[in-house]
């Protein structure tokens, strides 16, 4: 920080997936990024399947979802920046996706709000969301956004 008090803009954490709630929290991210000046960045975790029967399968699982993880992570960049013209920072972790994320909040100081979405399945809100909303000790503030809300609802609260 310089000595006239001025800060960094605020940047919005996504964890990008499969699941229709990551929507939801994309665009609540943009939208408060947009409000508010911050900016977003997009994590997608590779998740290769635990398999480890033959080397060559297991490269090749894990290259495989790599890919799947480039998609997804360009997909949602490429909404963010329809949407608000915010150019997103991409970050592709492997493993799974609650130490990519504590991995990712530990080495960079500068994201100060992980946005979810909860899901609308009967099972819960979500693996990550009941994750960190039980945890006792999160290093940030963390948005939760109700997966059902529709993009004029969310661009009312944003």
């Amino acid at each position: 920080m310089s000595g006239s008090g001025s800060r960094a803009p605020r940047k919005f954490l996504v964890v990008v997936d499969k699941t229709p709630e990551c929507k939801v929290a994309i665009r609540f991210a943009t939208r408060r990024a947009m409000a508010t000046g911050g900016r977003v960045t997009l994590l997608c975790v590779a998740q290769p399947a635990d398999f480890q029967q033959w080397r060559g399968v297991e490269e090749i699982m894990k290259d495989e979802a790599h890919q799947e993880a480039e998609s997804l992570i360009y997909e949602a960049a490429k909404t963010v920046n329809a949407m608000s013209g915010i150019v997103c920072e991409l970050i592709i972790a492997e493993g799974r996706s609650m130490d990519a994320l504590m991995e990712l909040l530990k080495s960079d100081s500068d994201i100060s709000i992980l946005v979810l979405a909860t899901s609308t399945a009967k099972e819960g809100p979500g693996p990550l969301v009941a994750t960190v909303a039980t945890a006792a000790h999160y290093p940030i503030p963390v948005t939760i956004v109700p997966g059902s809300l529709s993009d004029a609802e969310i661009d009312a609260l944003a």
